[in-house]
């Protein structure tokens, strides 16, 4: 009897075995969908996802294409095979058997395609550049067909204001020439990728599959159409992309990858958000694995960049991003989160394909030794490859400097103190500077809506060192009612729906003041792009003082004066202290105006106002 109640229990278990991993074998999923020939990185790793598969032999007979190995993780319903390209020459369409138990064979094509002419050597972002970022789904609706698709969990909700309102990629597309003729020459969308959340998805960082648009903001297609269509007008494509982090609809979460795919078992730990453990001699390794590995949020599973077979996924999807959608840069978002070591290799991954590409990096802080430590030829010998970075301590000392009362330590000194620090970046110039952006409170709110602030600050922005990056809105004033909620930040552009009695494309219905800053934000930056002195010349400035901020932009004996005034009375700015610049140079042409000017010993100044002057 206990021999038969033991066969029982063992035939019981096998059935219960087949019944959770089956009996049959199918392929549902590869990741990359397809690649390239003729990448700097010749090996390929194909993540293939299908019932009971792990055990498949793939078989090809394709000249040029060498098959290096396969590898196996805990889950039989995951194969990864690893690939060489090296030796093919052109476009091919891979044809592979996968055999697999009791004679099963299946056939699995995959396109190996050709790239376009120069993709290598894509030109980046750059200081000649002005960047406007926006959050497509508040941004305008272009396509009012997917603004409700069965498939995903959330649908539009336009009246809540952390719902979806319907923004897409066509409604960026449809208004490019209104960002083109504002003087902005390149674009950065937050991510279009798809988010299938429950709730507060609007936003895109919370990535469910990492090769697919989200079916609200359009199709593959019309991605690369507004690529295509930004590139025809000189602008730029940005792509927002995350490492650190997915969502919890992920199709992974159903269906795990391996044990250590998500970082602590696939099971929420509390994030400490302790930034300066990643580069604290003296920090506690319980604190910095809370920081390295702990969730975002309890809805965004934290990726584990330190299993090998993730971190060339990852590494692979950027760069099958870049190439398919023909991008001239990425932001990363949340930088330092990722493993260390896993973002040089990234960072380093991306550069090697595209020599001359740009990439940015999120460090929200206020300490630029964080900041340029990840930045490539930095001091601290970590070898990043980083281009760029978010100068957020420069946003800071913005904000300050335009509020705060002009003493020794406060007002223009704050920002003069911040640029001081340029010391400690290996590349300044190509840091991304920015008055606000949407994670805080825009711009016109932190300086108190006033717009002579406002046009203090956007002068700044596009005449110091760095590249631009404007907001979407911050042109007409947006200003959101509830302090720090991201949903009032990010508001919906006024003619972005069919319906809006405002329409900021057109003006129609904005006031005299957003009007008026809208006008001298087209005035400032459509003067930028043609001034070399501000995309590539020499920067000396000078210690604030009465309330004046002057700086100067330089290459040989061609030169740009800026002056900063928050006098509200008109200043007579005497110009024998700048000397070491301008001694003998005594007209000029005002920018902002237009007009010829000539001084002796004194420029005279409008109160609370700028002046950019080209000397003669």
């Amino acid at each position: 009897m206990r021999m038969l109640s033991l066969l029982k229990s063992r035939l019981l278990a096998a059935l219960m075995l087949a019944h959770t991993y089956g009996t049959s074998q199918s392929i549902d999923r590869i990741e990359p969908p397809h690649w390239w020939v003729g990448m700097a990185n010749t090996e390929l790793q194909l993540m293939i996802h299908g019932e009971n598969i792990a055990d498949l032999v793939p078989e090809f007979d394709q000249k040029g294409v060498k098959l290096i190995g396969t590898e196996k993780t805990n889950n039989p319903n995951y194969l990864f095979v690893n690939l060489d390209l090296s030796q093919l020459t052109e476009a091919t369409e891979l044809k592979m058997t996968f055999k697999g138990t009791k004679g099963v064979k299946l056939k699995q094509n995959y396109q190996l395609k050709a790239r376009r002419e120069g993709s290598a050597d894509r030109q980046g972002f750059n200081p000649a550049d002005v960047i406007y970022m926006i959050t497509p789904d508040r941004f305008a609706n272009g396509d009012a067909t997917n603004d409700a698709v069965p498939e995903m969990t959330e649908g539009l909700n336009r009246v809540f204001e952390g719902g979806r309102h319907g923004g897409d990629i066509k409604g960026i597309t449809n208004h490019l020439d209104y960002m083109h003729d504002m003087g902005f020459t390149a674009v950065w969308s937050c991510p279009v990728i798809e988010n299938r959340e429950k709730a507060y998805s609007y936003h895109g960082y919370s990535t469910t599959d990492f090769y697919r648009i989200d079916p609200r903001m359009g199709t593959l297609e019309d991605y690369k159409t507004l690529s295509a269509d930004a590139n025809k007008l000189g602008m730029k494509l940005i792509m927002d992309q995350v490492m650190n982090h997915m969502g919890d609809g992920h199709w992974w979460m159903n269906d795990h990858p391996s044990e250590d795919w998500i970082n602590n078992n696939w099971e929420y730990k509390w994030n400490s958000h302790y930034r300066s453990t990643v580069h604290d001699p003296h920090m506690a390794e319980v604190d910095k694995l809370s920081f390295t590995d702990g969730w975002f949020v309890e809805t965004m599973p934290d990726l584990n960049q330190r299993n090998p077979l993730l971190a060339k996924y990852l590494i692979q999807n950027s760069i099958w991003w870049v190439e398919e959608a023909d991008l001239s840069g990425i932001r990363m978002d949340t930088h330092p989160y990722p493993d260390r070591d896993f973002m040089a290799d990234w960072s380093c991954a991306v550069m090697t394909e595209y020599p001359n590409f740009n990439i940015v990096g999120e460090e929200w802080t206020m300490n630029p030794a964080y900041i340029s430590s990840w930045q490539k030829d930095n001091k601290r010998d970590y070898p990043s490859c980083m281009p760029s970075m978010m100068d957020f301590p420069v946003q800071n000392a913005l904000i300050a400097a335009l509020k705060e009362e002009e003493n020794w330590w406060g007002g223009w000194f704050k920002l003069y103190e911040a640029i001081a620090q340029d010391f400690q970046y290996p590349d300044a110039n190509n840091l991304v500077i920015f008055p606000d952006n949407h994670d805080m409170d825009r711009f016109y709110r932190q300086i108190d809506s006033s717009l002579a602030n406002y046009k203090l600050g956007m002068a700044f922005m596009a005449t110091t060192r760095g590249i631009p990056q404007i907001y979407y809105g911050t042109e007409i004033l947006f200003y959101n009612e509830v302090k720090d909620d991201h949903g009032y930040i990010r508001e919906d552009f006024p003619g972005g729906w069919a319906g809006d009695k405002i329409n900021g494309f057109t003006g129609e219905g904005l006031t005299p003041m957003q009007k008026d800053a809208q006008e001298f934000t087209k005035t400032l930056f459509n003067w930028r792009k043609g001034s070399e002195l501000v995309h590539a010349g020499e920067l000396i400035h000078f210690g604030p003082r009465d309330g004046v901020y002057v700086y100067f932009r330089y290459i040989g004996e061609k030169k740009l004066m800026v002056i900063l005034n928050k006098n509200d009375k008109p200043f007579d700015l005497k110009v024998d202290r700048f000397d070491q610049v301008m001694k003998g140079i005594t007209s000029g042409k005002e920018v902002l105006t237009g007009k010829s000017i000539s001084w002796e010993e004194a420029i005279s100044l409008m109160p609370k106002s700028p002046m950019i002057i080209e000397l003669n």
